[in-house]
């Protein structure tokens, strides 16, 4: 009887676990899955919600490697997707994780979210994050000179507007210039007219559609770009990244583009945590093209 007790509670705590498991949002149980195995171990969370905007209260988190240098180590600001209406710094740690471990001073900004905000607001947020960390980052051992961008499919959309439209770090008294290359994972760069409730929810009210649209603001001194998408992504078609990369190398540009084969839209993120880094080698590419400009 004692047993059949001990078993019970243990199926019962079991059960517990795996429904608040998956309560949690997709890349939470990717970052819970990617701590369950080793590895980037030599990361670490150096700063936890620093707030760049106080009206707003935003804030960014800050990953370095465990063996820090003395010497300033290069920066990437990774922004996170989720159709600009969902996602959050703390459940991207393992991005965190994966891209200090090889030597890099990571910051994860928050930004606002529809339905608090629509375009441009999260990119006068992405905008303002960049700007804390080039006046601010040299105080975490980064160095201002060579920050890079990263993001994936609606981050990827933020990272690319900064890089591209002069505007939005023009805001904060910054310029594109400071962007060492952006490595962008499945964004979107070219889909109006806006066919997606995501797209006519957060773009849908802007009066110059074509004011949103990276591919209209390509120019030949735009930082190196590094573009990558999935075959099998459905939901924000390779052709976003091909047509951009053809139209940066028509005007002079640096840009490149690499598929993943048997990669969809989610698959191409996950394959950033160790768990699937089988999948496709997308965490090494990123850091070789890191690598090739810093």
């Amino acid at each position: 009887m004692k047993w059949l007790v001990i078993i019970s509670v243990l199926l019962l705590a079991c059960a517990g676990l795996g429904w608040w498991f998956v309560s949690q949002p997709g890349p939470k149980q990717l970052d819970i899955a990617n701590n369950i195995m080793p590895g980037d171990s030599d990361a670490k969370l150096l700063v936890e919600n620093q707030i760049y905007d106080q009206e707003l209260g935003l804030g960014l988190n800050i990953w370095t490697p465990k063996g820090m240098t003395t010497e300033p180590l290069p920066v990437i600001m990774f922004i996170y997707g989720g159709g600009w209406r969902d996602g959050a710094k703390d459940h991207y740690a393992f991005t965190g994780r994966a891209l200090a471990s090889r030597g890099y001073i990571v910051v994860l900004p928050d930004y606002r979210l529809f339905p608090k905000t629509r375009f441009p607001g999260f990119l006068e947020d992405s905008a303002k994050a960049l700007a804390w960390v080039h006046d601010n980052i040299g105080e975490h051992g980064g160095d201002s000179r060579r920050i890079f961008l990263s993001g994936q499919s609606a981050g990827a959309y933020n990272v690319m507007m900064l890089a591209l439209d002069r505007q939005w770090l023009g805001r904060e008294g910054k310029s594109p210039d400071l962007i060492r290359g952006v490595a962008a994972l499945a964004g979107p760069y070219d889909f109006y007219p806006f066919d997606s409730e995501t797209t006519k929810q957060s773009f849908g009210e802007f009066h110059r559609p074509e004011m949103t649209q990276p591919v209209n603001f390509v120019r030949p001194d735009a930082p190196p770009l590094w573009l990558s998408s999935g075959d099998n992504d459905t939901k924000v078609k390779p052709r976003n990244s091909k047509t951009l990369r053809d139209k940066i190398l028509e005007a002079g540009g640096d840009a490149e583009y690499v598929e993943y084969p048997d990669i969809d839209h989610l698959e191409i993120m996950m394959a950033v945590a160790k768990p699937f880094r089988h999948k496709a080698p997308v965490l090494d590419d990123m850091v070789a093209f890191f690598e090739r400009h810093k």
